[in-house]
């Protein structure tokens, strides 16, 4: 799976479009009806730490994991101005090693579809059970197969901002997976040139089913489905589904080796 890396600088800038504080009041509003209003929050796939800095305002208690060390050096900065208490650690979600149990994960922006193989989506939501406290809520979006197969499909988009032009390339394969191809120029100021920065990625769509089934091996009961960032029912031109999901045993995590790496 790809750790931005090479965007990290101009991530926010391209997804300006999100509105984080909606996102983010929409996910506590979920958490508030599910009697969640504090505790150790995970924000999984953090990114450059936006919606870790959002619920950090809300007091709880924030820890933020992402693959991507450069995406982590933003969030270290954002930490920096507001003076948060979020802890940022530099780790795979396959790998997730956490000092002890949650009580809430969030993983937003479709990061799971980042994970091409069903098996290793299972894995995935394996390794957060483990951490997750008994009853404790796992919330995450996907992008659908109706996206997939219908918007992103062999498509091309253009992003002309001030600061950062960017050419979005996909590839629709087999098995509801777009190749992703990102060629990004950044402006820098002093020389008055752009300099250019390549990504290439893959994400996959899965069905309900298949969704269903992971989470159901790994331990958790799904509660309830949205269409994005609303309380209605998915539809079948859904682009995106939110996901609430309980977990049901706790497994009393024991790291078995501190490969955990916090930024500071």
């Amino acid at each position: 799976m790809n750790s931005y890396d090479g965007f990290a600088n101009s991530y926010d800038l391209l997804t300006s479009n999100v509105d984080y504080q909606k996102r983010g009041n929409y996910f506590h509003q979920i958490l508030l009806q599910h009697g969640k209003q504090s505790g150790i929050l995970l924000d999984l796939a953090c990114g450059t730490g936006t919606l870790s800095e959002f619920f950090a305002r809300l007091n709880y208690d924030v820890i933020g994991v992402d693959a991507s060390e450069e995406m982590l050096n933003v969030a270290m900065e954002k930490k920096c101005e507001s003076q948060s208490d979020i802890i940022y650690l530099k780790q795979n979600m396959q790998d997730l090693d956490l000092f002890g149990t949650v009580d809430i994960v969030i993983c937003a922006l479709d990061s799971f579809n980042h994970i091409v193989d069903e098996q290793e989506l299972r894995q995935v939501f394996e390794r957060i059970s483990l951490f997750l406290n008994e009853d404790s809520l796992l919330i995450f979006d996907m992008n659908t197969v109706y996206k997939h197969e219908h918007i992103l499909n062999n498509q091309t988009y253009i992003y002309d901002l001030d600061e950062v032009y960017c050419v979005w390339q996909n590839t629709l394969l087999d098995h509801h997976i777009v190749e992703i191809h990102l060629d990004i120029f950044e402006y820098e100021e002093e020389s008055d040139c752009y300099y250019r920065e390549q990504e290439h990625f893959y994400e996959r769509a899965y069905t309900r089913e298949q969704i269903c089934f992971a989470l159901d091996k790994a331990g958790f009961e799904l509660l309830k489905e949205y269409d994005e960032d609303s309380f209605q029912p998915p539809l079948e031109t859904s682009q995106r589904v939110v996901y609430v999901a309980r977990n049901l045993t706790c497994k009393n995590a024991v790291p078995k080796e501190d490969n955990r790496k916090e930024l500071d």
